[in-house]
């Protein structure tokens, strides 16, 4: 399953909606998926690979080994 091992940010499940003439017509099911990043981390005291989301990335949460 795609899962950040930081801040355990998974898939959410929502609904695509087809609008057509100022009306919803159709709905259907959609996904969204973290933007997951396979990283090499120091993890307790030692380098592993983990997969980690691009926003724990960016915002500093992960010490790259």
């Amino acid at each position: 399953m795609a899962k950040c091992a930081i801040c355990d940010k998974t898939i959410n499940y929502g609904n695509k909606l087809s609008i057509t003439r100022s009306h919803i017509s159709k709905r259907s099911t959609r996904t969204w998926k973290p933007n997951l990043r396979s990283v090499k981390a120091i993890v307790n005291g030692e380098p592993k690979r983990i997969k980690v989301c691009a926003k724990c990335l960016r915002s500093g949460k992960v010490v790259k080994a």
